[in-house]
């Protein structure tokens, strides 16, 4: 019975559900109590996703989504989110109740995103009751993480040892690079079980990982520059940048912005240690170096994967979908390259290009192995970052008093370069929220008007 009626209601609309859940829902507000303890938990749901790197539609589609799990009518829920607050109202008919939530901690937890993610949706299916929400919601935030600390370390370490390879590092270059970026790891996690300021932190272990890739230069190895551009790249803010195109896109104006700043303010801190070390190890310049890498493209192949899963364990990533990140790597630093050596493309467009078609991929791939798209798409396309024009702009930034006229055309072009490919990455993967934000917008509330409507006939 259910199946035969599924395309009528899948066509009622949003208006018609929300008019519903008003109609029949109202009588469930007016219990003080119990509006207060559905606000806190909703506001837990917003500050798990918030403290786990997700982007601003995906908190409040979230939030919405377990306010109708609640029985609260949408017209009757209200949610405002910035960086570091989330606030909700909820209007009862006869008094209007508001709380807030600050959220101080913001680091990256895939497997926190999808359990939210899923959680919602089992609640509604399943029925559940607050106590079983809240118990559910309370297992997904005291969960440990799948990796140990040592293990995230190692995998740091490797995921730049990828880099130097994707750069046109040699095997010796990827040794020294992975346990330089594990020393910098570690000086990080030391930095912030000590309370350090994040972006102290931040600078101190960029400026202790490029101190110890200097000493590269005293071992026998074709490519001594390449320890120096990937050592630090575990540092990187791929996530802050990509969420900030998102918000921005998504008009989370607010979120959008704060965001932003936070990105540029961690590559700021990343910048002035690793600019320090350089200094005082009078490293000169690398202008020749190749954007290019010579390895071949099965290195390459091998060495995005690495990368990808190594960045896949620092996020967090379900050890389930580790090989498919890796494959999501292989076909973005793969179109990219052949892009760029076969047909001459920019870097900045073969990185649009290959991440564009990585998120396209992600859609389909949700459906198969049940994990939202970002979760899959960010570190696939981590791999495409442009890490020898970053080190060009630096080298330009460090040496600025020195230049010519001539040097000056250096700066703007490693400058408009380094931007051009982190926007072109960013925006390659909110492709989807920018053309098909709608359409899947439409798919989702269609299945919740789905589910609501099965379950009041149940009732």
């Amino acid at each position: 019975m259910l199946l035969s009626n599924k395309k009528k209601y899948f066509n009622i609309g949003v208006e018609k559900m929300t008019d519903y859940l008003e109609q029949n829902n109202l009588k469930n507000l007016k219990n003080d109590d119990e509006v207060e303890r559905k606000i806190q938990l909703i506001l837990r749901v917003g500050k798990v996703l918030m403290e786990s790197g997700a982007d601003t539609n995906r908190i409040v589609r979230n939030m919405k989504r377990v306010g109708v799990f609640m029985k609260i009518p949408e017209r009757r829920l209200q949610i405002h989110i910035t960086f570091t607050t989330i606030m909700v109202n909820i209007n009862t008919g006869d008094k209007s109740i508001t709380n807030f939530q600050k959220c101080y901690r913001h680091g990256v937890d895939m497997t926190a995103i999808s359990g939210i993610s899923k959680l919602s949706w089992r609640a509604i299916e399943q029925d559940y009751s607050l106590n079983e929400f809240e118990k559910e919601l309370r297992f997904i935030c005291l969960r440990r993480r799948y990796y140990k600390k040592p293990l995230v370390m190692i995998s740091a370490g490797l995921a730049c040892g990828g880099f130097s390879l994707l750069f046109g590092g040699d095997l010796l270059a990827f040794v020294y690079t992975s346990i330089c970026a594990m020393i910098g790891y570690w000086t990080r996690m030391k930095c912030n079980l000590l309370n350090f300021n994040s972006y102290a932190s931040i600078a101190i272990s960029a400026f202790v990982a490029t101190i110890c890739a200097y000493f590269i230069h005293f071992l026998p190895t074709q490519t001594p520059w390449h320890p120096l551009i990937a050592c630090s790249l575990f540092i990187v803010p791929g996530i802050p940048l990509i969420n900030a195109i998102d918000d921005l896109v998504d008009n989370f104006i607010t979120a959008g912005m704060t965001r932003a700043m936070n990105t540029l303010l961690m590559i700021g801190s990343m910048t002035f240690g690793i600019a320090f070390a350089i200094k005082l190890c009078h490293v000169q310049d690398f202008i020749s170096l190749s954007i290019i890498s010579s390895n071949s493209f099965l290195v390459c192949a091998i060495a995005s994967a690495v990368a990808a899963i190594g960045f896949a364990t620092i996020f967090n990533m379900p050890p389930r979908l580790l090989i498919v990140v890796a494959c999501g790597a292989v076909i973005s630093v793969g179109v990219r390259n052949f892009l760029m050596l076969e047909c001459d493309y920019s870097q900045a467009t073969a990185s649009l290009i290959g991440a564009v078609i990585v998120s396209l991929l992600s859609l389909k791939a949700v459906h198969i192995v049940h994990a939202p798209s970002h979760v899959l798409t960010i570190p696939s396309v981590i791999p495409l970052i442009p890490g020898v024009f970053m080190y060009r702009l630096l080298f330009s930034i460090i040496n600025l008093e020195n230049v010519n006229n001539m040097s000056y055309h250096h700066v703007l072009n490693n400058g408009v370069n380094t931007t051009l490919i982190l926007l072109a990455i960013a925006v390659g993967v909110a492709i989807p929220n920018i053309f098909f934000r709608n359409y899947i917008n439409k798919l989702k509330e269609d299945k919740l008007i789905f589910l609501v409507k099965a379950k009041s006939k149940k009732a």
